[in-house]
């Protein structure tokens, strides 16, 4: 198996992986520098960096990258460390070099409004494939978001089976109106995405949360929306919003430990408003 093969295969799959390879050897080791061991999101591997004792602290340590998301280096004494003495090796020192493989993120962008234009061209330039999905035409095409790797313009209810949100995607919410963001949260609070943010005042918040709750949804699903959405930063203009939300998504992507206030929600869903209402 090619192992960069694979690690494409499951790119495309939106699966994780982590890449061990050996950087350094001095001495004798059971194997050769640039040898390289490919550990899925499911515990298999593929590849090898020497087997035995290494090869299990390896795979270990390769289920912490995954976790984290954060490469690291390994170092293996196998002249003084008895635990290597499985005749398996003569001795001599290896690194590894442990790196997480992860699929590229997938921002699912509901409303095609002047903020969707802005966080669709940031969040492009940040690394995140962007799906616009918007219930008029004149507002989800390939001419008004020629970035995005998708565009969906029709009902909704009738977009989301064609969706399929895993842990690597993200959920922005940023429609014309409460009633459609309260559509969209609905089927959203039950996805696998990573991340899910709605645009909004508080009390618009809390209001959109009532209704779902009342309907059945339970609060522990609600609690992990991001909303207000964006991180704070005085944010007013269509770019700049799209600027704090993006900067949401990275940080979650990345994370960074969650800001505490927020506020940019109230200012950023009146300036949509306003926005949305010279085009409509």
């Amino acid at each position: 198996m090619d192992i960069f093969e694979e690690i494409v295969r499951l790119r495309q799959q939106g699966r994780k992986a982590v890449l061990a390879t050996i950087v350094h050897t001095q001495g004798s080791i059971p194997s050769f520098q640039s040898s390289k061991l490919l550990v899925r999101d499911d515990g298999s591997i593929a590849g090898t960096v020497g087997g035995g004792c290494v090869e299990a602290e390896v795979w270990a340590a390769a289920q912490e990258v995954m976790r984290e998301e954060k490469p690291r280096k390994l170092t293996f004494n196998l002249n003084a460390d008895p635990r290597y003495d499985v005749g398996l090796t003569c001795g001599g020192t290896l690194e590894i070099y442990v790196e997480p493989i992860l699929p590229q993120p997938l921002c699912y962008l509901f409303g095609g409004g002047h903020v969707s234009l802005a966080i669709a061209r940031i969040a492009t330039q940040a690394g995140f494939a962007v799906i616009v999905i918007d219930d008029r035409p004149r507002f989800s095409n390939r001419e008004r978001f020629p970035e995005a790797a998708a565009v969906y313009a029709d009902e909704y209810e009738k977009v989301f089976p064609q969706l399929d949100p895993n842990e690597s995607s993200y959920i922005v919410i940023v429609t014309r109106g409460h009633k459609d963001d309260m559509r969209v949260l609905r089927w959203a609070a039950g996805t696998r995405a990573r991340y899910i943010g709605m645009i909004g005042s508080k009390r618009k918040v809390l209001s959109i949360y009532k209704v779902l709750e009342s309907e059945g949804i339970p609060r522990d699903r609600l609690e992990r929306v991001r909303a207000p959405i964006g991180i704070d930063i005085g944010a007013i203009t269509p770019e700049e919003i799209g600027v704090s939300i993006v900067a949401e998504m990275i940080a979650v992507r990345r994370n960074a430990p969650r800001p505490g206030s927020k506020t940019v929600g109230t200012k950023a869903h009146t300036a949509t408003e306003e926005a949305l209402k010279e085009d409509s």
